[in-house]
């Protein structure tokens, strides 16, 4: 299944200490990286950031550009999101903030579903797959 590579390990490493999970920030697999779910765990003070939407939105975007410039790649190369929201009244604000990191000539297929919990109490988690 291709090249394995950790990826951008210190936030993996603080997402491990703060939600005790085992797996890879990133895995490459033939011509395509797939990014698990980020949330707004800040890489520099190993904070979650739970109190503003816009801010926590913030945060997972810069963790999923920081994860894909890893490879050089950008979100131009992104072709896949999945957006997970504690509830669909913060949509506008996210769909906002993501819009903001994308270029609509250039946006990937996206679904937004809403859960009934996401890891550490967040209230938006995203993953990506992008192709290389």
């Amino acid at each position: 299944y291709g090249d394995h590579r950790d990826l951008h390990l210190s936030i993996r490493r603080q997402r491990q200490m703060c939600i005790r999970d085992r797996y890879n920030q990133a895995v490459i697999a033939g011509d395509y990286m797939f990014i698990s779910g980020q949330i707004a765990l800040n890489p520099k003070n190993g904070k979650l950031i739970t109190d503003d939407i816009n801010r926590e939105t913030t945060q997972v975007m810069e963790n999923l550009k920081a994860i894909l410039s890893e490879s050089s790649l950008t979100f131009d190369n992104v072709v896949k999101t999945t957006i997970f929201l504690s509830s669909m009244d913060n949509f506008s604000s996210v769909n906002e903030i993501y819009g903001s990191y994308l270029d609509k000539d250039n946006a990937p297929a996206r679904e937004t579903v809403e859960v009934s919990k996401l890891p550490a109490g967040v209230n938006v988690e995203i993953s990506m797959i992008a192709i290389l």
